[in-house]
């Protein structure tokens, strides 16, 4: 397979990535522990770009556009940041919002960052049969079109779940690091491959309801015979 760009810019590391396909990273959950009670009100009411609604949601949602990403911050001086692309980022936003918390006069400071959930993404380029898929991993899969179009493949090792769609597109969530989605995915391609929907899939399906069709109408020609001679 032709070398897939890194996030769209860098060549593929082969050794590292024997597909030629690079999931990239479309968002990361992290933590921190501001180690401080918080009025949430006090907050809401003093910083921009911040929301608190008590009767929906126990914590002040707050936002920057560098990175962009989105804040819940919790009157025990807990906090989760999402929606940072990269580790880094995730790190960088989540200071700025403790020196947010900060310059509102609150003692804050940043223990225990911890990256909780990474999520990935790709595009294998081929239609996946997932009925195929779901019957020969059966112990891993779980495929409902009627409820949900994707195939849920919960992999044991790495401890990954991915999200498997008829288009190739790849769904990678539950990893702490970002070896852990390439990992997932490299272990699970070859088995993509397996259940490819491949041009002579399409013909063979396209001849076959050509002669359905085709005995249809030799049925239907000698049932309107029949009922010729009968009158």
């Amino acid at each position: 397979m032709a070398e897939q760009g890194l996030e769209g810019s860098q060549p593929v590391d082969l050794a590292k990535h024997p597909s030629g396909i690079v999931p990239t990273l479309q968002n990361i959950v992290s933590t921190v522990n501001l180690d401080c009670k918080l009025d949430l009100k006090a907050i809401a009411l003093q910083a921009r770009n911040a929301e608190y609604n008590p009767k929906r949601f126990a914590a002040v949602i707050m936002r920057i556009r560098e990175p962009k990403t989105t804040a819940l911050i919790f009157a025990s001086g807990k906090m989760v940041c999402t929606g940072a692309k990269s580790e880094h980022q995730s790190k960088l936003a989540a200071r700025k919002y403790a020196r947010i918390i900060q310059k509102l006069g609150f003692p804050a400071k940043f223990k225990d960052f911890k990256i909780q959930n990474i999520v990935g993404s790709c595009d294998v380029k081929f239609p996946i049969r997932l009925e195929g898929l779901a019957y020969s991993h059966g112990a891993f899969s779980s495929y409902e079109p009627e409820l949900f179009p994707g195939l849920i493949y919960r992999m044991k090792q790495p401890k990954i779940v991915l999200l498997i769609f008829v288009s190739g597109k790849i769904v990678l969530t539950g990893a702490k690091v970002r070896e852990e989605t390439y990992t997932a995915f490299e272990n699970i391609y070859p088995v993509l491959t397996e259940f490819r929907k491949n041009q002579q899939w399409y013909i063979q399906f396209f001849l076959s309801y050509l002669w359905e069709e085709l005995l249809k109408m030799c049925a239907l020609q000698e049932l309107d015979a029949l009922s010729s001679c009968e009158l």
